[in-house]
């Protein structure tokens, strides 16, 4: 039992001990003590070790240090039964898309009595991370559908087009047009500023058999693309160049894609990224679709063509575009290096040099060209 005249020498000298234990007792949590044992019953011992509890321990793993000083201060150890509830039940549902598990019993499955801790686990998370090509195909048919929530945004350039703005140059036709309500006086004086657009985005993606295990994905990436938002093209890259911007606009993905496979003739074929990117550019390109643009690249730099036609093609683009982003899911891989004639050659051309493995780096790229 705790002496009922406990006094402030052995409350001081027990807040000693604690902070020779290792305890962090600051003046204000003795004093705190202190009123706590002027409001509970000093004569038991359960009440005296709360109250200490409550006001000197700050942090969880220095309870058995306090535990131990007060057995040492007060006698023996101190059992407290905190009457606890029972357990809540808990219930671990996976997040497959089927229906809620709760209700798979019908009538005949009451559940659990009282409360229920549901629990919910995703493998997005997962699939954001995992290589393209590692997936089977029901992580490819979830990571379409995470992809979908993708939104394409070119970088932002000025427009010719103003807007009403509090500061600015003057705007002469609507200061007349207020003036008119004061009998032609001048009174409010109306200013416009400058207004942007984001850049158009063209988006060419390398089809070819070196790039079959991410061409699937990369080409449902370009569709989201093309039907998020206006001022998108997307071509094929392969033996030759093909527009599949008409392709991919439809809403129905599998439709989409349908129709952008049977368009290009060189599927999963060779590659000619030298003689592609002059067709672009002669046909498409440099007449103006990508002059100002954001123009990404999405390949893994494998060409069977002359680097110098590669190199060549691509200082013509980088000339009038506004940035060139090259994306490849090779360099996600630790001992890549950008060795093939191809890469080599279109790599000092290029402002960003991206992954494009996942959906994480897919995220990635969307920021990228965002800028």
């Amino acid at each position: 039992m705790v002496d009922p005249g406990l006094a402030l020498t052995p409350v001081v000298g027990f807040v000693d001990r604690l902070r020779a234990a290792g305890l962090s007792v600051p003046v204000g949590s003795t004093l705190a003590f202190v009123e706590a044992l002027r409001v509970v019953d000093p004569a038991s011992r359960a009440e005296v070790y709360w109250a200490g509890r409550a006001t000197l321990v700050r942090r969880q793993e220095d309870v058995g240090a306090y535990d131990r000083v007060f057995a040492e201060c007060f006698g023996g150890v101190l059992t407290v039964d905190l009457g606890g509830a029972a357990a809540a039940a808990l219930q671990i549902a996976l997040d497959t898309g089927a229906d809620d598990p709760g209700d798979a019993g019908g009538d005949d499955d009451p559940g659990p009595d009282g409360d229920t801790i549901s629990v919910r686990w995703s493998r997005a998370e997962v699939l954001r991370e995992r290589d393209f090509a590692a997936y089977t195909d029901d992580e490819f048919a979830e990571a379409r559908r995470l992809m979908a929530d993708l939104r394409l945004t070119g970088a932002p350039r000025r427009s010719r087009r103003r807007r009403p703005a509090p500061r600015g140059r003057p705007d002469l036709r609507r200061t007349v047009r207020r003036s008119l309500r004061a009998g032609g006086e001048p009174v409010e004086r109306a200013s416009h500023g400058p207004t942007t657009r984001p850049r158009r985005v063209v988006l060419l993606c390398d089809v070819s058999g070196s790039m079959e295990p991410y061409a699937r994905a990369l080409v449902r990436f370009l569709h989201t693309a093309v039907v998020g938002r206006r001022r998108v093209e997307a071509f094929a890259l392969g033996t030759r160049l093909t527009r599949i911007t008409r392709e991919l606009s439809s809403r129905d993905p599998d439709l989409a894609l349908s129709r952008a496979a049977a368009s290009v003739v060189d599927w999963s074929g060779g590659t000619r990224l030298g003689e592609g990117l002059r067709a672009f550019n002669d046909e498409w390109g440099v007449r103006g679709l990508a002059r100002g643009a954001v123009v990404v690249i999405l390949s893994d730099g494998w060409d069977r063509g002359e680097p110098d036609v590669l190199a060549e093609q691509m200082a013509r683009l980088a000339r009038v575009a506004f940035r060139v982003v090259w994306v490849n899911p090779l360099k996600a891989t630790p001992e890549y290096a950008p060795l093939a004639r191809g890469m080599a050659a279109a790599l000092p051309y290029v402002d960003e040099f991206v992954e494009g493995h996942s959906l994480a780096a897919l995220e990635n790229l969307v920021e990228v060209i965002a800028r």
